[in-house]
């Protein structure tokens, strides 16, 4: 029997052996964003997956693990749709020209341990270097690394010199950090998607317009042409796969959400028209709120360049108003966080800052499971706690419909039926 403390004494992530079951019972369920918590209940997992929800404590079976959550709420799992587990913050972009790709790795596991302490048991890696997210994805699916479930990207798609690409270097230098997915041209970005689907990419990432921390200092509207952009989205879906989208100027977003893309990450500088394209098309927002907080934080210590400070400063008090203007606009939003640009680990500070921007707290916490897992196609695996899911699951003190901000202290997690001690 494990009886859980407020804070947890070590990690360790426990492989299931075969026919592995677990009784976990808990003082409430919240089976779904979309329910309510039940009075005293037990969850029997088996080999990885939830085989029933039974209302009270029901006893364990013969060699089965009994796991009491005393006092707790066991909630899904929750998703983080956009991360950079690969790395962490600060403004040092010349670390490409010094640090080996295979670091990444090294800092990745670091922080998908924390990422998977902090209770997001699913995330969606944005953009990495070729091979290090899809080391990861292995590493923490076959439980070699302590963490999430990963869906990766890799390199990003990007138009020469932008957002996404290699910046800031001698033009020799440029050339040789590149990470060979820039694109001219509908035929060649088409190219570009079948390559990143070739070497392993679950999603497509494009940085669709200008971004904050790349080193131009020059507006965030639109990268591609309408050509390229749908070449891209018609040429992922036809291999299966989905487009994300870093996006900023509301003519980029716009013209992104026609092209088909799926979703827009950031969206910043939304407004109405944008918004209505996004809403006829069910382009999905992830407005990332911790990034613009994030980088907020380290303004005047010296960490950002003066142009990309610049930027940070003009994108602030925007930042604090346009996912509120999407909620009225009809704009679907899912949660992501721009992880690695600021600490990981605190990717839960997001709900607070929805729910700010007038989210209520039961969307809010859908936004992390339900319809965050529709966005990864995967709803019937992950998002709820229902017989046949992903035993994906974490427990809080409180009740997330009545203050979400109580995912932001997670005091048990379990992941694919491994238990995070």
């Amino acid at each position: 029997m494990r009886f859980i403390a407020a804070a947890l004494a070590a990690v360790v992530i426990a492989a299931p052996a075969a026919a592995q079951t677990y009784v976990i019972q808990a003082d409430h369920v919240l089976a779904d964003a979309a329910g309510e918590p039940s009075g005293p209940a037990t969850v029997t997992v088996t080999d990885g997956r939830v085989v029933s929800i039974a209302d009270g404590f029901q006893p364990a079976p013969a060699g089965a693990e009994l796991i009491r959550l005393e006092g707790k709420t066991l909630v899904p799992g929750l998703i983080d749709l956009h991360v950079h587990l690969t790395g962490d913050p600060g403004g040092d972009f010349w670390r490409e020209a010094v640090e080996p790709a295979e670091w990444g790795v090294v800092v990745g596991a670091k922080n998908a341990e924390k990422t998977v302490r902090a209770g997001f048991t699913t995330v969606r890696e944005a953009g990495s270097a070729q091979q290090t997210a899809f080391a990861l994805r292995r590493g923490t699916e076959e439980g070699l690394i302590t963490g999430p479930r990963i869906v990766a990207a890799g390199p990003p798609l990007a138009i020469i010199g932008g957002h996404g690409d290699v910046t800031g270097f001698l033009p020799e230098i440029n050339e040789i950090l590149s990470s060979g997915y820039s694109c001219t041209g509908a035929v060649e970005c088409a190219a570009k998607v079948r390559r990143a689907s070739q070497n392993g990419a679950n999603v497509i990432k494009v940085t669709a317009t200008g971004g904050v921390l790349s080193q131009q200092g020059r507006g965030l509207e639109a990268h591609f042409s309408d050509a390229e952009m749908k070449s891209i989205a018609d040429t992922a879906h036809s291999l299966g796969l989905k487009v994300m989208a870093h996006a900023h100027g509301a003519r980029g977003i716009e013209a992104a959400s026609r092209a088909g893309i799926d979703t827009i990450e950031h969206g910043t500088y939304l407004d109405e028209a944008a918004a209505r394209q996004m809403a006829k098309n069910g382009t999905v927002l992830i407005p990332t709120l911790m990034a613009f907080q994030g980088v907020t934080e380290r303004l005047g210590q010296g960490i950002y360049t003066p142009v990309v400070e610049d930027k940070i400063r003009a994108v602030a008090e925007t930042a604090k108003t346009f996912m509120g203007k999407a909620l009225g606009w009809g704009v679907p939003i899912a949660f992501g966080t721009d992880a690695g640009v600021f600490d990981h680990g605190r990717n839960a500070g997001e709900f607070a800052l929805m729910r700010a921007q007038g989210m209520s707290d039961r969307d809010a916490l859908a936004s992390a499971t339900t319809r965050a897992a529709e966005v990864l196609e995967m709803e019937n695996e992950i998002g709820r706690i229902a017989p046949g899911y992903s035993a994906d699951m974490i427990a809080v003190s409180g009740n997330p419909l009545e203050d979400v901000s109580v995912l932001e202290n997670v005091d048990w997690v379990m992941v694919r039926g491994r238990v995070v001690e």
